[in-house]
């Protein structure tokens, strides 16, 4: 019995032994794969001397049986390579081997095809086609069979058992790593530089394979971007570093923030009109006489790094203080609310008040008045709105209170003592008593006593107020009345509220407007100047608010929004449609300032005159005058204008809607000459061909619409379209002979047509090295590549335009072509719209003459 085998030994032992018999498979294939692995390595280090005479600068010899190579590719180079660009490790593993199983690279590619595979996306995230690339030129590898082990089952037996099917997947695999390895030895002979890892996101397993002297890469978002370099440049080196050497001077601003923002226009000691629009504070010098045409000249104060929302003119006259909203810069990084203090003679910054004391943004300013302008009253557009009094001199904060959850509209000092500061907004005036701590930091204390408005309606919104001489307080509210506060006798059973000092309440009421009033002004002859919302009325009030005098200013401007005193009987006007009038009750008033009041998008310059026209989301179509900087006219397009392109006749323009719409419209009458409708997504570029010949719209739909048109520009019939595109078109471009069109789309691709041949796709990008364009509009491609490098000699790399951003108003800007300037001066029109703004504007940058190619896009 002690030599019996017990049941289920037997299964157990045929168990052990086939267990043993595998772990010995799967020894002999691992010694197939080191074996496999070795022979590589050796063959790399067999060609390792002619990696470094090509190094060294020995140029590597020609082989005969290339064929011909592209104009301006090194003798080293293949065209096989370059249309490699980009492969993905994945594709190499899975690549089958042609030949002999082994470590070869198959047989030598076909020359003379097409860069790109057909069905590959050429750039900005297109998916590669299922059919691989050229594996390298041919005879640089030498199929290599890998030793053979007697014990090894043969692998291209036809019956294999199912033990030797993984071995067989593992030979293949073998095979494949060391084919890789044999291409990576190829790319390094021949480039003499090491592949370079992507930037891309987690898990990207894309490689750059771009030579020097080819082609350039960059990185968007983990997208590769290749831009193919022209055959003049010889090296990277020769290529500035950095953006290029002129500048641009701001020469006049077209808009004034009025539709959304208060205490932005005042007049200053020197006769400038003050006022803001965007990141810049205009000081504006009219010309001409009351209610004549404008003219004059602009200087700007730009010291403020993001748009500013209020201003205050010190009692000298000279002295002006202006506040910002937080924001961030061009690298994203947050930008503080802070208060500028600075010069208006010479334009420099006096103090800077307030960085990091602030939240959101700074909603009122004022200066004190009896004291020489010492102290400075700041409210801020946090939750709380705090309230804070600042030292001119010195910058240092003295007393600071919450003051409440409701918006402040205005704040003032009482002219007449400068412990009483005033704040009206939603629903409340609130009167404050300023008590010691003058000139010590934080010692300060403001106490508040709350309007009561008794029998008197207490309305939404108490916009403006303004100080007489006999120590009243007048304040316009939504109501359209006009309250007269009046002093009354200290309130001794409230001590620690203001019982110390004297209140105020309400002695009069006239009814002054039909809606709002937004503003108040204090006459040079006591009469008070109040302008309405709703009925556009400005008026004069003499004592006792007996109506002297008024005018109305015409609808297509807007309401009344400020109101400034000038020389004599003269009068500026800020209207809630962004204009800026000029005149008096008697004679009325004119436009020396307009704006867009939207988002401003379309921007083109006329092809001959001192002109250019814009478009944007007030659905307004503007035409400028660069000479006289002034409206020539504006026309209601009762749809969002997103782009505009002149003819190159000038007699007719073209503007991109956001509904699919495209019009052409007639510069001299203003007609609509043509009408036609290309899908039902919005319109982002409209450009016309430099003989103008065809008209390209790019869409939202991911197309390019081609449309013949006649001499005149007035009729159109469509030729074809541009398909290929897996994004929204951004931007595009003609060539000067006008067959070809450059492209880009939201996903960063760049794609080239052949329009003249019937819109072809051109999948071979590298014959478009060379081509003259009549435009660069593009933000990517090889003219607006910038390479920064270190002083140390670091590889180049590239700095790229920011994604846009869809959620949200962001600063749009776009460059337009020079317009005809005067003495030889050339002046480049800007489109701009602030971040939390509504309003926009249009700049007009003074510039030494240089071409519009050397710009470098910094931000979408």
């Amino acid at each position: 019995m002690d030599g019996a085998v017990g049941p289920g030994e037997g299964p157990a032992q045929e168990a052990l032994q086939s267990l043993s018999q595998r772990i010995g498979v799967q020894e002999k294939e691992m010694e197939l794969v080191k074996a496999a692995l070795a022979e590589a390595l050796r063959l790399l280090r067999l060609q390792a001397p002619s990696t470094s005479l090509q190094d060294s600068g020995t140029p590597a010899p020609i082989r005969d049986s290339n064929p011909a190579v592209p104009p301006g590719l090194p003798p080293t180079c293949s065209p096989s390579l370059v249309s490699r660009g980009t492969q993905t490790e994945t594709e190499v593993e899975t690549e089958p081997s042609p030949g002999l199983p082994g470590l070869s690279n198959g047989p030598p590619a076909p020359q003379g095809g097409s860069e790109e595979p057909s069905g590959t996306q050429s750039e900005g995230g297109g998916s590669s086609s299922s059919g691989a690339g050229s594996p390298g030129p041919p005879g640089i590898l030498r199929s290599v069979q890998p030793p053979q082990r007697t014990d090894t089952p043969r692998r291209n037996s036809s019956s294999s058992s199912p033990s030797e099917r993984p071995r067989q997947k593992l030979s293949r695999k073998a095979a494949s790593s060391a084919n890789l390895l044999y291409r990576s030895g190829s790319t390094e002979s021949r480039g003499g530089k090491d592949p370079l890892s992507s930037p891309g996101g987690p898990g990207s397993r894309r490689s750059n394979y771009n030579l020097e002297g080819i082609s350039v890469k960059m990185f968007l978002r983990g997208r590769p971007i290749t831009m193919y370099i022209p055959s003049g440049i010889r090296s990277l080196e020769e290529l500035p570093s950095g953006p290029p050497p002129e500048t641009l001077s701001l020469d006049w601003v077209y808009g004034y923030r009025g539709r959304d923002s208060r205490s932005n226009l005042f007049v200053l000691r020197s006769g400038e009109v003050v006022y803001f629009i965007a990141c810049v504070v205009v000081l504006y010098r009219p010309g001409g006489g009351p209610g004549g045409p404008g003219g004059g000249g602009q200087r700007h104060y730009r010291g403020h790094t993001d748009c500013v929302r209020c201003l205050a003119v010190h009692p000298d006259g000279v002295r002006v203080a202006s506040g910002q909203t937080a924001g961030v810069d061009k690298d994203g990084k947050p930008l503080q609310p802070v208060v500028h203090i600075w010069d208006s003679e010479t334009l420099l910054k006096l103090q800077e008040i307030g960085l990091g004391a602030f939240e959101r943004g700074v909603g009122a300013l004022a200066f004190s008045t009896v004291d020489q302008g010492a102290f400075l009253c700041v409210v801020d557009d946090s939750n709380e709105h705090m309230l804070s009094v600042w030292d001119c001199s010195r910058g240092v904060k003295l007393a600071e209170i919450k003051s409440t959850n409701d918006s402040v509209l205005a704040v003032g000092f009482s002219p007449r003592d400068s412990s009483c500061i005033v704040t009206s907004g939603k629903s409340h005036v609130h009167f404050w008593n300023w008590s010691g701590g003058v000139g010590v930091p934080g010692n300060g204390t403001l106490t508040r006593k709350q309007g009561v408005f008794g029998k008197y309606k207490k309305p939404k919104f108490i916009p403006c107020f303004v100080f007489l001489p006999d120590g009243d307080i007048l304040t316009g509210d939504s109501e359209g009345n006009i309250l007269t506060w009046g002093r009354s006798p200290s309130d001794s059973k409230t001590p620690g509220r203001g019982g110390a000092k004297e209140t105020y309440g309400i002695v009069a009421q006239a009814h002054a407007h039909e809606g709002s009033i937004f503003a108040l002004c204090l006459r040079r002859d006591g009469t008070v100047l109040s302008g309405g919302g709703r009925d556009r009325r400005l008026v004069q009030w003499g004592p006792g608010l007996v109506a002297l005098q008024e005018a109305e200013i015409p609808e297509h401007f807007g309401a009344v929004r400020a109101i400034a005193e000038g020389p004599g009987s003269e009068l500026l006007v800020g209207t809630t449609k962004n204009a800026l009038l000029r005149g008096d009750l008697a004679q009325g008033f004119s436009p020396v300032i307009q704006g867009h009041t939207d988002e401003l998008w379309g921007l083109c310059t006329h092809p001959s005159q001192n002109r250019f026209l814009t478009c944007g989301h007030d659905r307004q179509l503007c035409l400028w005058d660069g000479e006289g900087h002034a409206l020539a006219w504006s026309i209601d397009l009762k749809e969002t204008g997103l782009c505009a392109d002149f003819h190159p006749s000038g007699a007719v323009v073209a503007v991109g809607l956001n509904t699919g719409r495209w019009l052409v419209l007639d510069t001299e009458t203003r007609e609509i000459v043509s009408d036609v409708t290309d899908g039902n997504e919005q319109l982002s570029v409209v450009r016309y061909s430099p003989d103008g010949l065809y008209l390209a719209i790019g869409s939202h739909d991911n197309m390019i619409y081609i449309y013949s048109i006649s001499s005149d520009g007035a009729k159109s019939s469509r030729f074809g379209r541009c398909v290929g595109h897996s994004s929204f078109i951004t931007h595009l471009d003609w060539s000067k002979d006008g067959n070809f069109i450059m492209s880009n789309s939201g996903d960063y691709e760049i794609l080239y047509w052949d329009v003249a041949g019937g819109c072809k796709l051109l999948r071979n990008r590298y014959e478009s090295r060379d081509r003259e364009w009549a435009t660069y509009t593009c933000v990517l491609g090889f003219h607006v590549y910038v390479p920064m490098r270190s002083r140390q000699g670091a590889k180049p790399h590239v700095r790229g335009p920011r994604q846009p951003r869809d959620q949200r108003p962001v600063h749009a800007r776009r460059l337009a072509s020079h317009l005809p300037g005067r003495q030889g001066r050339q002046y480049l029109p800007v489109a701009s719209v602030g971040r939390w703004e509504r309003g926009a504007s249009v700049h007009h940058a003074l510039s030494n003459p240089f071409p519009v190619s050397r710009l470098v896009p910094r931000r979408l």
